[in-house]
């Protein structure tokens, strides 16, 4: 598959199962950072999840990302999606891909060139929090090439209560870009 622009597609439908124990990382001072999704807000738990994403960038001299609204209107409306339509992947039942909902934004108009990724995962209890999920994905080699990517400037994160396979926890997405 190509696109005309420069495309990160990392679309491993990795099935996070986030047995990996949560580390005292450099997102230890990140607030909400072990808060499960039934006992914080949605705010606090974005604000969490791009604490740690930025604490292991710091700790590998890598610029912060910065929150960007668009990329944070797709990563959300996936994550719910997920969470109610009881699916986990990185394609929607309808077919559409992660570029084209971070398309749908309008993130990429008027871009001369781009580049996004996309990771995705869910847990439960202690496995639901924003420690938790982005030690999973730091311990995954796909997702932590998004997340260390020096590409990427720009994130948008999705945090949805329940999971793809039903019951309580949360479903997370992170929609990555930078455009120029």
């Amino acid at each position: 598959m190509s696109f005309t622009k420069s495309v990160v597609l990392v679309v491993t439908a990795l099935a996070v199962l986030l047995f990996a124990v949560p580390s005292a990382s450099a997102a230890g001072a990140c607030s909400s950072a072990n808060a499960t999704a039934a006992k914080a807000s949605k705010r606090a738990l974005v604000r969490a999840t791009l604490c740690v994403l930025n604490a292991e960038r710091a700790r590998h001299r890598l610029r912060p990302l910065r929150l960007n609204h668009k990329l944070s209107r797709a990563a959300q409306r996936h994550s719910r999606a997920m969470a109610r339509q009881r699916f986990f992947s990185h394609t929607s039942p309808g077919g559409a891909s992660f570029v084209d909902r971070i398309r749908s934004t309008g993130y990429l108009s008027g871009a001369r060139s781009w580049t996004v990724g996309e990771n995705i995962a869910y847990g439960s209890g202690s496995r639901s929090t924003p420690r938790s999920i982005g030690s999973a994905w730091m311990n995954s080699p796909p997702h932590r090439a998004n997340i260390l990517s020096g590409s990427f400037r720009s994130i948008g994160i999705g945090v949805a209560s329940g999971t793809p396979v039903g019951g309580g926890g949360g479903t997370y997405t992170t929609d990555f870009g930078r455009r120029s």
